[in-house]
C-alpha cells in the first residue's frame, strides 16, 4: 500500500509539474477556442454608384438560460416574454414556458431569433434581461454575412462571387472573385468561445477580442442602363432562336472600359440565366469575324489591296481534297476584296490569302502575332484561355497542308468573344489596342485607395492607312453587305457578321455559332460590341446577320437613338448640388461625432437614421422627409442603446 501510494503521488507530481503545461493547454483547447469573425465584404458598385453586390450582416440571438441568477431570471421572465411576443407574434405564455424549460434543461444555447437584420438585432438586445449583457443576462449574439445582388440575375456571373468549398479552398468567379483577396475581403476579427457541451460553443464575452476590418468597395466600369439593354436584347434573341447560350459585351472604345457584359445559358426547363462567363472563358472558332483579322494582316503586309480582283471559282475551292464553299450556290464570280468582305465570300478570302502567303505562311502568322492576337488579355477575372493560332514552326499537331487556307475564314483558330472584341475595338480606336477594364477605382468610403487607368496593349497594331481601309470595309458590310438588315439611314454602324459551323466532324451533331462584331457610330466610334450566340435552332435560322446582328443593332440604337449622345454626356458630367451638399454634411458629422449627440436637424431622414444607428443609438422616427427636431440636444454625451426621437 505504501509503494502504491508513492506511485500515485509520483504520477500526480508528474502530471502537475512535469506535463502540466501540456495537459493544461489540451484542456483549454478542448473547452476554449479562438473563433474567426468574418469581416464585412466590400461592396461592388456600377460606374454611377448603383449597388451590384453587397454583404448584408445577419444575426442569430441565443440565450444562456443558466447565466442569470434565479432572482434575476424570475424578475425579468415575464417582461422578456412580453417583448418577444410583440416581436414574433407568438404568445407571451409560449415564451415563458419555453424559457423555463430551457433553464430546467440547463440549455445554454437557446435560440431566440435566427438570421435577422441589424435593426431587429438592436431591438432584441434591448429587451428585458437581454439588455444586461452576456454575463448577467445570458445574451449570446452570433453574426454572419450574406452576399446579395440587388440587380438580380442581370450580370450576376460577371459580378461573380467568392466562396470557400468543403476543402477550405476559395472558389472565385467574376469581379467579386477576382478582386476578393486584394480588396473586398477585409481583415477578419476574432473572439473567444467556450464549449458548453453537445458540440455547442458560446462567446465568453459580448464583445470581440479583435474587431474585423471591413473590405474596400470596388467601383466597376459597368453602366447599369447599357447592361440592362444588353441583357434583355440578348435574352429576347436567345428565346426567339431557341439557342443553347450566348454572350454580349459592350466596350468603350477609347478606354477599354466594359460597359456591359451578359452571359445567358439555357437550363433543362428552357429558361435562361447567368450560367457561365462565356464572354471571358469560352474559346471557339470565330468563323467569318476572323476574315477581318486576316485581311488586316494582308493589307498591312501590302500583299493585297481592297481593289484586287479574285475569282471565286463558282463558289468552290479544293485543297488536298478538302473543299471551301460559299454560302451562295455558284459563287460570286470575279469580285474585289472589298466586295468579298461585304458578301463574306469564303472562296474569295481563302484564295487571296493562299496566293499571298502559301509560300511563306510564317509571314502571315508573324503579322497576326504583331497584332497581339496570340496573347491572352491577362485579365484579373479567372478562366481566360489562351488564343489558338496554328504555327508551322511549332510542332503541336495543329499545322497541316490546309491550315493556312482554313485559318483565312476562321477555322482552326480559336478566340474568346472578349479577345475578338479587343481586336475590333483596336480598329475602331485607330489602331490603338487597349486592355479591357472592369474596375474604375477602389474606395474606402469617399477616399480613393487605388485608381485604375487605361492600359495600352499595343499603341498601333497596324498603320493608319490599313485602319482606314478596314473601317470602310466594315461600314460597307452594314450598308451593302451581309449586315444590310442592320442598316439605318439615321444612325451609322460598322461590323462583320460571322456564321461558323460547330461540331462539323459529326454531321449528326452539326450546329452553328452566330456572331456579329463591330462598333458604333461608324464615323466616330464611341462603343464596340460583340454578340455571340451558340447553337440556334437551325429550323428558325442560324446566320450571324439574322441571329446576332439584331442584338447589336438594338443595343446601338437604344444607347444612341433613344438616349441621344449629347444627353448622355451631360448626364455623365451632371452633379446635383443638393445631393452633394447632403453627402458632405453627413460625412462631416459622421467623422466628428462619436460619443456626443450631433445636430441632425435639416438632415434627410435616411442619413440621420444611418448616422445615429451607427453611433449605437436606438432611433424612433415620426414622419418622413427632413429632421425638424431631435429629443437629445446637440453636444450631450450619449450611451449605447440610448433612445432618441426625431420629429420629421
Amino acid at each position: 500500500m505504501f509503494v502504491f501510494a508513492l506511485a500515485v503521488v509520483f504520477k500526480l507530481f508528474t502530471i502537475q509539474m512535469v506535463d502540466g503545461d501540456k495537459y493544461r493547454d489540451l484542456a483549454e483547447r478542448r473547452t476554449v477556442k479562438n473563433v474567426t469573425i468574418p469581416a464585412n465584404r466590400g461592396n461592388v458598385y456600377a460606374s454611377d454608384g448603383s449597388l451590384l453586390a453587397t454583404s448584408i450582416p445577419k444575426y442569430d440571438i441565443r440565450f444562456d438560460a443558466l447565466t442569470p441568477t434565479t432572482k434575476t431570471f424570475e424578475n425579468f421572465l415575464k417582461p422578456l416574454s412580453d417583448s418577444l411576443s410583440k416581436y414574433s407574434g407568438k404568445s407571451s405564455a409560449y415564451y415563458e414556458k419555453e424559457l423555463r424549460k430551457a433553464r430546467a434543461n440547463k440549455n445554454r444555447y437557446f435560440l431566440l431569433a435566427r438570421n435577422i437584420s441589424y435593426t431587429d438585432y438592436a431591438r432584441i438586445r434591448n429587451f428585458p434581461l437581454l439588455s444586461l449583457g452576456a454575463f448577467r443576462g445570458g445574451l449570446i449574439v452570433e453574426q454572419t454575412t450574406k452576399r446579395e445582388h440587388p440587380m438580380g440575375g442581370i450580370a450576376q456571373r460577371s459580378i461573380g462571387y467568392e466562396r470557400i468549398d468543403k476543402d477550405g479552398h476559395y472558389v472565385r468567379a467574376g469581379i467579386d472573385g477576382a478582386f476578393g483577396e486584394m480588396y473586398l475581403r477585409g481583415k477578419d476579427g476574432h473572439r473567444m468561445k467556450q464549449k458548453i457541451g453537445k458540440g455547442q460553443w458560446k462567446p465568453i464575452t459580448d464583445y470581440n477580442e479583435v474587431e474585423p476590418r471591413d473590405g474596400y468597395d470596388v467601383y466597376t466600369t459597368i453602366d447599369v442602363n447599357i447592361q440592362d439593354i444588353a441583357h434583355h436584347a440578348l435574352l429576347e434573341q436567345l428565346e426567339k432562336y431557341k439557342a443553347d447560350h450566348g454572350s454580349v459585351i459592350v466596350m468603350e472604345t477609347k478606354t477599354g472600359e466594359i460597359k456591359a457584359i451578359s452571359n445567358l445559358g439555357r437550363n433543362s426547363d428552357g429558361h435562361y440565366y447567368e450560367r457561365l462567363n462565356y464572354a471571358v472563358g469560352e474559346s471557339s472558332e470565330p468563323g467569318s469575324t476572323f476574315k477581318i483579322m486576316a485581311i488586316t494582316a494582308a493589307l498591312e503586309d501590302k500583299v493585297i489591296d481592297t481593289s484586287d480582283v479574285v475569282d471565286t471559282k463558282k463558289g468552290v475551292l479544293s485543297f488536298y481534297g478538302k473543299k471551301v464553299r460559299d454560302a451562295k450556290h455558284g459563287g460570286y464570280g470575279e469580285i474585289t476584296i472589298a466586295k468579298a468582305i461585304e458578301v463574306s465570300s469564303n472562296t474569295a478570302i481563302v484564295a487571296a490569302i493562299d496566293k499571298a502567303y502559301k509560300d511563306q505562311p510564317s509571314k502571315f502568322i508573324d503579322r497576326l502575332y504583331a497584332m497581339n492576337l496570340n496573347n491572352s488579355l491577362d485579365l484579373p477575372i479567372i478562366g481566360e484561355p489562351d488564343p489558338i493560332i496554328p504555327d508551322p514552326r511549332i510542332k503541336n499537331g495543329r499545322w497541316s497542308g490546309i491550315a493556312l487556307q482554313w485559318m483565312a475564314y476562321g477555322y482552326g483558330v480559336s478566340f474568346t468573344p472578349l479577345q475578338t472584341l479587343t481586336f475590333y475595338n483596336a480598329i475602331a480606336n485607330n489602331g490603338e489596342m487597349v486592355k479591357p477594364q472592369f474596375l474604375r477605382e477602389v474606395r474606402e468610403f469617399d477616399k480613393t485607395i487605388v485608381p485604375f487607368k487605361k492600359e495600352v496593349i499595343n499603341p498601333k497594331i497596324c498603320s493608319q492607312e490599313t485602319v482606314d481601309k478596314v473601317k470602310k470595309l466594315l461600314e460597307n458590310v452594314v450598308e451593302h453587305g451581309t449586315g444590310s438588315k442592320l442598316y439605318s439611314p439615321n444612325f451609322s454602324m460598322a461590323g462583320k457578321t460571322g456564321t461558323c459551323q460547330k461540331d462539323y466532324a459529326n454531321k449528326d451533331k452539326l450546329s452553328y455559332i452566330s456572331s456579329f462584331a463591330g462598333f458604333f457610330p461608324a464615323d466616330n466610334p464611341k462603343y464596340s460590341c460583340i454578340v455571340v450566340i451558340h447553337e440556334p435552332d437551325k429550323s428558325v435560322g442560324y446566320y450571324g446577320a439574322d441571329v446576332s446582328g439584331p442584338v447589336f443593332k438594338k443595343i446601338a440604337q437604344k444607347i444612341f437613338t433613344d438616349t441621344p449622345i449629347t444627353d448622355e454626356v451631360e448626364t455623365l458630367d451632371f452633379q446635383n448640388s443638393i445631393v452633394k451638399k447632403d453627402f458632405e454634411n453627413y460625412y462631416d458629422v459622421a467623422q466628428t461625432y462619436k460619443t456626443i449627440m450631433p445636430d441632425v436637424t435639416g438632415m434627410p431622414t435616411m442619413d440621420a437614421l444611418a448616422l445615429l444607428e451607427n453611433m449605437g443609438l436606438k432611433v424612433k422616427i415620426e414622419g418622413v422627409g427632413v429632421v425638424k427636431k431631435q429629443s437629445i440636444e446637440k453636444g450631450v454625451k450619449i450611451k449605447r442603446n440610448q433612445e432618441v426621437y426625431l420629429d420629421i
